[in-house]
């Protein structure tokens, strides 16, 4: 039976209630929740179209990369409810109108995303006709052209020459197997130099790929960059002045310490990045099953809302500025930053970004927020980011705000922090030995990188 609309606006606070009352909050969640692909084969098929959709366009028109590449690493050993159904989908590569297309059903369109220039590819909804968004088309930037600026702006003057134990550690993160994974580039960078480096065929130094939730750690940069103070309750417009959710505030959202549910333990948000769902009409409507900043449960929904309430906060056309204004000013030219049909940012994982532009990004980190002699973040923000409070994972590394923290557990000096994503995407921080460590992969499901040891490998290699 459809919800009204005043059942709707009520919903999050009956689901509240529900809960205090010690009702089934699962079967009142999922009132809200889209389908999931177990529950509903041709959902599941509408989302793994909207997979191969997504990622085709985004490797072809963002990274320069052919069909053929992409459906043979990018596409392969992904979620297990879609890897088998994936190469099962044929898919249309539109030039012209830098789109791709992929049928899933003989009685709806087919997925669509298409690119447009500065916005990557913006993934239209299940059912739409024709493209969400009007795009006029102009060819990518070819990912084979160096910024002739200096290093760090700029690739002039990289000539790494490592050492043969530092090359012997990095060609040991390039073995493929099912357990170690696959790593398609390597960038060392210390006091500031590259001084080792190293892609995959295929790959390069302007070759991007997604950096899955290496993106929530963006999204704490830019939470910095903007001077928000996050004890303070989160600006979500869906959320009524009665909802019990305002409590929550930005530090637990960007802590992983909302107390909101979510469909699944990491909270994969599969309708949102595949699906054609906005930020806008999912993440905010997930109730309350624990009280704000008393749990650590990690989820993609706690950092799309802390984005949700900085485009609140700042208006859509400062925020849609924000991001491309850090990649700018750190030289990250390869890197963009995806939205949702509707205009919202999911920078919980999709931003697309080469290794030398995290590097970058990694050595804004690791000097405390500031760039060519300027500030970037405020004073003290790194220290906030990288330091626990709160409640913890379950797990040997702890977590600030959007950074997983390393230490002598890891066999690594204290002090060490990392951003981190699917499918292996790492970027590690080294403090204490004035080292940027970033692996990007392409890892299958089940299988994990070890950026641990591979980090210490690199610090050994240099001693």
């Amino acid at each position: 039976m459809p919800i009204s609309l005043a059942t709707r606006t009520l919903l999050p606070a009956l689901l509240a209630a529900s809960f205090a009352n010690g009702t089934a909050l699962a079967q009142s969640a999922a009132l809200i929740a889209a389908p999931t692909p177990a529950a509903n084969q041709p959902y599941a098929r509408a989302v793994a179209a909207g997979y191969k959709a997504a990622t085709l366009c985004t490797g072809v028109f963002n990274a320069g990369r052919s069909a053929a590449a992409i459906e043979g690493l990018e596409l392969r050993g992904i979620y297990p409810e879609y890897d088998a159904l994936v190469p099962t989908l044929p898919a249309i590569i539109d030039r012209r109108s830098a789109s791709v297309s992929v049928r899933f059903a003989a009685d709806l369109p087919p997925r669509r995303a298409t690119w447009r220039k500065g916005a990557g590819c913006t993934l239209a909804p299940i059912g739409s006709a024709s493209p969400a968004i009007v795009t006029t088309y102009a060819p990518p930037p070819a990912p084979t052209g160096a910024d002739p600026r200096a290093w760090p702006l700029g690739d002039a003057g990289i000539a790494p020459a490592p050492s043969p134990a530092l090359a012997a550690a990095v060609a040991r993160a390039f073995t493929d197997d099912d357990r170690s994974g696959r790593t398609v580039g390597v960038v060392v960078v210390r006091d500031g130099q590259v001084v080792a480096e190293r892609y995959r065929d295929g790959f390069g130094p302007f070759v991007a790929n997604r950096t899955w939730s290496v993106a929530k750690s963006i999204s704490g940069t830019l939470v910095g960059m903007t001077g928000t103070d996050p004890m303070r309750p989160a600006n979500i417009p869906e959320w009524t002045s009665a909802d019990p959710r305002r409590a929550i505030t930005l530090d637990n959202l960007l802590r992983m310490a909302s107390g909101l549910h979510s469909d699944t333990a990491g909270n994969r948000t599969d309708a949102i990045y595949f699906g054609g769902t906005s930020v806008t009409e999912q993440a905010p409507s997930w109730p309350l099953e624990a009280k704000p900043g008393t749990r650590f449960r990690y989820a993609n929904n706690d950092i799309l809302l802390a984005v949700r309430s900085l485009r609140a906060g700042l208006g859509d056309a400062a925020m849609d500025r924000l991001p491309p204004r850090l990649f700018a000013t750190l030289g990250m030219t390869h890197t963009v930053a995806q939205r949702d049909w509707q205009g919202n940012y999911i920078l919980s994982s999709d931003v697309w970004s080469t290794a030398r532009d995290l590097a970058r990004l990694g050595q804004l980190w690791l000097q405390d927020g500031v760039w060519q002699g300027a500030r970037i973040l405020p004073v003290g923000w790194m220290r906030y980011m990288t330091t626990p409070s709160g409640p913890q994972p379950d797990r040997a590394e702890g977590y600030g705000a959007t950074m997983w923290l390393f230490g002598p557990k890891q066999g690594l000096p204290a002090g060490s922090y990392a951003a981190q994503g699917n499918r292996g995407q790492y970027v590690m921080v080294v403090p204490s030995a004035r080292l940027v460590v970033v692996r990007r992969g392409e890892d299958p499901a089940g299988s994990s990188f070890d950026i641990a040891r591979f980090t210490a490998d690199v610090l050994a290699a240099q001693r």
